[in-house]
């Protein structure tokens, strides 16, 4: 044996081939002619790339095991040409040395995982507060029947590429100034899945799915709003070659209510009452989401207040219970009096000292915690 790869590497000879890597990385590094030009450095550099090539070829390596050399001329192996110890290592692993990485050899599957879809659903205020059951018509891509996703016609196959003979890539030697340097490139024949369909299949053109509609039964959970993504799995594209389908999302739409307005899980809207029921009080019929109640309108109650009815908002989607109804008051100054109107009007200011009223003056826009104020001082 005239030449001991393993100690060129400096590895055991019961290394294994990650170890094998490493060692041959790490002095790539090292040695290479861009960073150490000493001509001794360059053939040192030749040969851990002649050992790195026989030792990562598990044929080339199990040659060199039982006494061969692959590498020498007249062998049990190949020639010395090209790229055996004259030369330099496969370019990916050169690029490998210093990067960290190298490209992915070998044929690649026809058989990939589908793309995720996702389609917008529309309920109303009463469905996304208790929850509901929908039946979605969902256009993807399935699984061809005729061919079973394997993209040939029925009675035909793959066969295996001609060009790459089944590797997926092409190798092509060229000089550069380190040397004759290899380099590798997906097989133009097969674009690098290492077999072609001779016979497509006439349903999916050889893709191996076809467009199809189909209904599915979707649960919409209590508490939902509007952007929530229900995701459901495995029921988006199926993958070119028959591959695992993707998910699909789910996306609510919630319709406006004619009465109430959402915000987060409670629910608000507005009751405008005349002048003479916020004086004297009175009772208003709402239609909740609960059915039919009565707010209670106080006497004395003034525009801009509310009446909380606790619970009748909507179903906490993570968590118990539910959100509130704030029903806000509006209380309407009447616009037009017939002379009796007036009239009676006139002798209510009078009893109530407000013929002349002053008004009450302060700064600025009375807002919400300004009213909430007064309504505790008793304004």
């Amino acid at each position: 044996m005239a030449t001991d790869y393993y100690a060129v590497l400096g590895v055991r000879r019961d290394a294994s081939q990650d170890e094998i890597k490493k060692a041959f990385r790490r002095l790539a590094r090292e040695l290479h002619p861009d960073v150490n030009p000493d001509p001794k450095t360059q053939e040192r550099f030749k040969e851990i790339n002649a050992a790195y090539e026989v030792l990562s070829d598990p044929q080339k390596k199990q040659v060199y095991d039982l006494g061969g050399d692959p590498l020498s001329s007249g062998g049990m192996g190949g020639g010395a040409g090209g790229f055996g110890a004259g030369g330099f290592g496969n370019f990916s692993d050169i690029m490998d040395a210093f990067f960290g990485t190298a490209g992915q050899r070998g044929p690649r599957s026809r058989t990939r995982r589908g793309q995720d879809a996702m389609i917008r659903l529309e309920i109303d205020l009463n469905e996304a507060a208790f929850g509901t059951t929908k039946d979605l018509q969902v256009d993807t891509a399935v699984v061809c029947t005729t061919c079973s996703g394997e993209g040939a016609a029925p009675g035909t196959s793959a066969q295996t590429c001609d060009m790459c003979h089944g590797r997926g890539e092409v190798s092509q030697v060229t000089r550069s100034f380190l040397g004759q340097v290899m380099t590798s490139r997906p097989c133009p024949q097969c674009q690098g899945f290492g077999t072609v369909v001779p016979t497509p299949c006439p349903e999916c053109a050889g893709d191996g799915r076809v467009r199809s509609r189909r209904t599915l039964t979707v649960k919409i959970p209590a508490g939902v709003d509007n952007g929530t993504r229900i995701q459901l799995a495995g029921e988006g594209e199926v993958g070119p070659g028959g591959g695992p389908a993707g998910d699909l999302y789910v996306e609510i739409q919630e319709t406006p209510h004619e009465v109430f307005q959402r915000r987060g899980d409670d629910l608000h809207c507005t009751v405008t009452i005349p002048m003479t029921a916020g004086a004297l009080g009175t009772k208003v019929p709402l239609q909740t989401l609960d059915g039919m109640e009565e707010i209670d309108i106080r006497p004395g109650t003034q525009s801009g207040q509310s009446v909380p009815l606790h619970g009748r908002g909507v179903t906490h989607l993570r968590g118990n219970g539910r959100g509130d109804l704030i029903v806000h008051v509006e209380v309407q100054t009447p616009g037009k009096l017939d002379a009796e109107q007036e009239r009676l009007l006139r002798e209510l200011a009078k009893l109530r000292g407000e013929e002349r009223p002053t008004g009450q003056f302060q700064p600025g826009q009375q807002g919400l915690f300004s009213r909430l104020k007064d309504a505790f001082n008793g304004r």
